[in-house]
């Protein structure tokens, strides 16, 4: 009886597989490129690297115009509101240079950050780095949040113990509001400058024309021409009423005694007197001048002259003082300051570094490269 008419099929036998070089080296790459790196890691992290502590804190910049008195009565209601502008100064300050070196200073930063590098190099600054070193260091340990639409700004601290987190968020916080008040006071100097020029120059003018009119007092030995006219003008009127006496008294003795009396004589003498005393009195109110003097024209045309300038520079004063104290009530009304909605806190537990999630990380990278150099070795194998 034949095989077929039995029933049975042929068949053939296989070998055992053996394991061959590709294998091996399948097996070596999977040990070097995926178990070594996560293995290796893992140790790192759960057996080396420190534990890191993180304080958060999270601020903006509010800008508030307080409203006058003025405005109130008018119904303007007192307005703030986040300033974006400033939010993004504020952003940049808290990554830049002078901020780490401003800190470095107060809080020694690099010995902070550096004193665990020979047990964890990886997550530790390198002693001995320069500021550019510890600044970009510095972007590891200081994650920033902003959101530049409404100028929120979240920071997240980490630093190797819970309390130098915890001072470091404080000092970056004092750090900015000092940073903020500094902009608030350039923003008062820019707005007030211009004023406090007009207002310099106008206290010059004024000093000058006062010291004018010091100076013609003390030229003239007159305080006031005004009065001193009027003094004048009353010494003149005397004389003029002596005068008139004096011409009557000597019309009653020429009618009454003989041409030769020595009164007739008196009385001429004294009426000459006097009238070479008023012609003397009016020559200080006209043109020419008296001896040891100047004329009362020129003097109270110099006076009111220099009064004229006083009045204005004093005007010109009261008017400068208050466009400078306008400016500044105005550069007041117009403030920014640093709101802190999250203040900083001292971290309870080690949240820093991510030891599952880097570890993930590792292994899924790891995976990916093995998996890809061993297609690309058979695609390169099959080829040949």
């Amino acid at each position: 009886m034949s095989q077929a008419q039995s029933g049975n099929l042929p068949y053939t036998v296989v070998g055992l597989a053996r394991t061959k070089t590709r294998h091996l080296w399948l097996i070596v790459s999977f040990v070097l490129f995926f178990l070594l790196p996560v293995l290796t890691t893992g140790v790192y992290l759960y057996a080396i690297a420190k534990d890191q502590y993180a304080s958060t804190v999270a601020f903006t910049v509010r800008t508030e115009d307080v409203s006058s008195a003025v405005d109130i009565l008018g119904g303007i209601s007192n307005l703030s509101g986040a300033s974006s502008s400033d939010s993004d100064i504020l952003y940049e300050f808290i990554q830049s240079q002078q901020l780490v070196k401003a800190l470095d200073e107060k809080l020694d930063l690099r010995n902070r950050y550096s004193r665990s590098y020979s047990e964890d190099f990886y997550f530790s600054l390198k002693p001995g780095g320069t500021i550019e070193d510890l600044t970009k260091y510095w972007e590891r340990m200081v994650k920033i949040y902003y959101d530049s639409g409404s100028g929120l700004i979240e920071l997240r601290v980490k630093a190797f113990d819970p309390n130098e987190a915890l001072e470091i968020a404080n000092a970056i916080v004092t750090d900015s509001t000092e940073m903020i008040n500094e902009l608030n006071a350039i923003a008062r100097e820019d707005a007030t400058r211009y004023a406090k020029e007009d207002l310099d120059l106008a206290v010059d003018r004024l000093k000058l024309a006062r010291q004018s009119i010091l100076e013609f007092r003390a030229r003239t030995q007159i305080v006031d021409p005004q009065a001193d006219l009027q003094g004048q003008m009353g010494i003149l009127n005397n004389l003029q009423q002596q005068f008139a006496t004096a011409l009557i008294e000597l019309d009653l003795l020429r009618e009454t005694t003989r041409d030769n009396d020595p009164r007739i004589v008196q009385a001429e003498n004294r009426i000459k007197v006097i009238q070479d005393r008023i012609t003397e009195e009016r020559l200080k109110f006209g043109s020419s001048t008296v001896e040891g003097g100047e004329d009362y024209v020129t003097i109270i045309g110099e006076f009111e002259r220099l009064n004229v300038d006083l009045e204005f520079a004093q005007s010109t004063y009261l008017a400068a003082l208050a466009s400078y104290d306008s400016s500044i009530a105005e550069a007041q009304r117009k403030s920014r300051y640093l709101a802190a909605y999250l203040k900083p806190s001292a971290a309870e537990r080690s949240l820093y570094p991510e030891r599952s999630l880097l570890l993930l990380m590792v292994a899924v990278f790891a995976f990916l490269l093995w998996t890809i150099l061993s297609l690309a070795y058979y695609s390169i194998r099959d080829r040949g």
